[in-house]
């Protein structure tokens, strides 16, 4: 078997298995759409339709933050698979073949990316057309970029808990610990120039925080906080990190 053929192998897998399960293709868009349905609505009733002088209602305003909130917590939790291959064995039979561990985690992390792709268009479809999302093609093709960089972070992050656990207790306590700062600290919810000092040290170290300021500039035209290529350089670094730590983790998992 190539490397080639293995790598699709595990990520034909995977995509198989998000595809039987349609009940997680639906509850993953049940918590997005009460965010923007209920938070969005009911706090941007009391903001206004031009929140802060954007020109866009407060639930337009938070949907590219909602966005990366999904691939945040399907993809940080797509590392639990690995600590259930692990129980079942599947992992060892992987390693029977003749595939560097690099290619396994490689294959992963693409069947990760899939899923999270397959939720974030639907979710797009969702936002054109009931939140007021206008997309051009130049800029569907920036938030396709943007959103892959995230995806790729954030499920390689996913396999490095998982690789380097072996319970799924204590998996769910450090990702709920990681996941809730990055989303929080992210700006996802509300603009980050107005922020004390003390406050926005925390979003400008926060790499999250870059992919929803691009977010904002590409769907919604709203001037990037931090400049668009500090963005985009910001995100390629976090995820070059991420594939190398993975890559290094994945090499020294143990079973």
């Amino acid at each position: 078997m190539s490397e080639i053929s293995g790598l699709y192998a595990l990520w034909y897998r995977e995509f198989k298995i998000f595809t039987r399960e349609i009940s997680r293709v639906v509850s993953s868009l049940v918590q997005p759409l009460m965010w923007l349905v209920i938070f969005g609505t009911g706090l941007g009733s009391a903001l206004g339709e031009n929140f802060i002088g954007t020109g866009a209602s407060y639930s337009t305003y938070i949907f590219p933050g909602i966005m990366v909130m999904t691939v945040l917590f399907g993809s940080l939790f797509f590392g639990l698979y690995i600590i259930m291959d692990k129980r079942v064995d599947f992992l060892k039979e992987v390693l029977v073949a003749p595939l560097s561990r690099t290619t396994i985690f490689f294959g992963k992390v693409l069947g990760g990316s899939t899923d999270g792709a397959i939720e974030i268009c639907l979710l797009l479809i969702l936002g054109v057309l009931f939140f007021g999302i206008h997309l051009t093609l130049l800029s569907l093709a920036e938030t396709i970029v943007i959103i892959a960089l995230l995806m790729i972070s954030i499920v390689s992050l996913g396999l490095i808990f998982g690789a380097l656990m072996t319970s799924q207790e204590g998996f769910g306590l450090v990702v709920t610990f990681v996941i809730f700062p990055l989303f929080f600290l992210s700006g996802a919810l509300f603009p980050v120039k107005s922020l004390p000092t003390w406050l926005y040290a925390f979003v400008a170290i926060n790499p999250v925080s870059y992919t929803v300021d691009a977010l904002r500039a590409v769907m919604l035209g709203i001037p990037a906080s931090f400049g668009l290529p500090v963005d985009f350089a910001v995100m390629i670094g976090f995820a070059l990190a991420m594939v190398l730590i993975g890559s290094w983790a994945f090499r020294r998992m143990k079973f």
